[in-house]
């Protein structure tokens, strides 16, 4: 949260310079409060698992979150009981008529298949085209992240010669930026994919910018210039034993897949994982909710339309999902 001085304060301006968030008096006086309306669109198959990950990072932080949980329509989950869907998840045509501060869009272990090929692809695409008009600020993970750059800005994924899985050095390309504040130079993030979007595509977007790279995974953060919707390229939010799950479940199937990198002490399956992202990746959760989403959101969420230029979609289903 912001260090809120008296107006004029000759301190401002050493601490704005400094990179530090301050709140003068004449801006705390005019700010309105309420609950932050986020909605995570979880497309991971382990959906309980999602669940706790990302609301564990989203909980940590003194502001007030209203999460629900949406599901698409055109796929059929094999590994969550229809009853929890139906008792904690909503659909998209019970939301297309409301407002939302925030979005988190998950990643999906379908990287291999095109974008097209995959079977709710178009119901996905109808979601991420509303949520430009009816979410303030979208963050998009993994395959997530893959499949917005791709349909937000036709950049293409590419297929690695092996699946990157591991904890990978990522660096901090601007420092300035508020997604990163209190970061180090360096950070630690786990990956777990076959594909990657490459950076001199991303960077011949004039609408996007690369916060952030690893050196051996690649691009790791990426925003809109107008900080309306993040790609983030790795799994932050991942616990500690996520990649030695999915390790030892390829074992088990005969994949015969590589260790993960510099997760397992000494590079040894037979012992537990090093956690050392977790500092970092509850930083960057926090970044996004309070800079991107709390601190720059209407009070009127509906004005959430304004900021795309075009005027929300007619419904039918107004007031569904309350």
């Amino acid at each position: 949260m912001p260090i809120k001085i008296q107006d004029g304060l000759p301190a401002q301006e050493i601490l704005e310079n400094e990179n530090i968030f301050v709140m003068t008096e004449h801006r705390a006086s005019h700010q309105d409060i309420r609950p932050l309306r986020l909605l995570i669109l979880n497309l991971m198959p382990t959906k309980v698992v999602t669940e706790t990950q990302l609301l564990r990072k989203l909980s940590n932080t003194p502001l007030q979150i209203e999460v629900e949980f949406l599901q698409v329509a055109s796929h059929t989950t094999k590994n969550t009981s229809a009853e929890h869907l139906e008792t904690f998840y909503t659909t998209f045509d019970a939301v297309k008529s409301r407002f939302f501060d925030g979005m988190i869009i998950t990643g999906a272990p379908v990287e291999l298949l095109d974008f097209e090929d995959v079977d709710y692809w178009p119901e996905l695409c109808d979601i991420m085209d509303w949520s430009a008009r009816n979410v303030h600020c979208t963050l998009h993970i993994c395959w997530g992240a893959q499949a917005g750059l791709y349909h937000h800005y036709n950049i293409g994924k590419r297929e690695l010669p092996k699946k990157l899985s591991g904890v990978f050095e990522n660096r901090v390309l601007k420092p300035t930026s508020p997604f990163f504040r209190g970061f180090d130079d360096t950070f630690t993030a786990p990956h777990s994919r076959y594909t990657e979007a490459v950076a001199g595509d991303i960077l011949d977007r004039a609408e996007l910018e690369v916060l952030s790279d690893s050196p051996l995974a690649g691009v790791f953060a990426v925003k809109s210039t107008d900080s309306r919707r993040f790609f983030i390229m790795g799994h932050p939010e991942y616990d500690a034993d996520t990649l030695s799950l999915e390790y030892f479940r390829d074992v088990k199937a005969g994949l015969n897949p590589e260790i993960p990198q510099n997760y397992f002490e000494n590079d040894d399956p037979s012992r537990p994982p090093r956690v050392t992202w977790r500092s970092h990746a509850q930083l960057m959760y926090t970044n996004w909710l309070n800079y991107y989403v709390y601190q720059s959101t209407p009070f009127d969420i509906e004005k959430i339309a304004e900021e795309s230029g075009e005027p929300p979609e007619p419904s039918l289903d107004f007031g569904a999902g309350i």
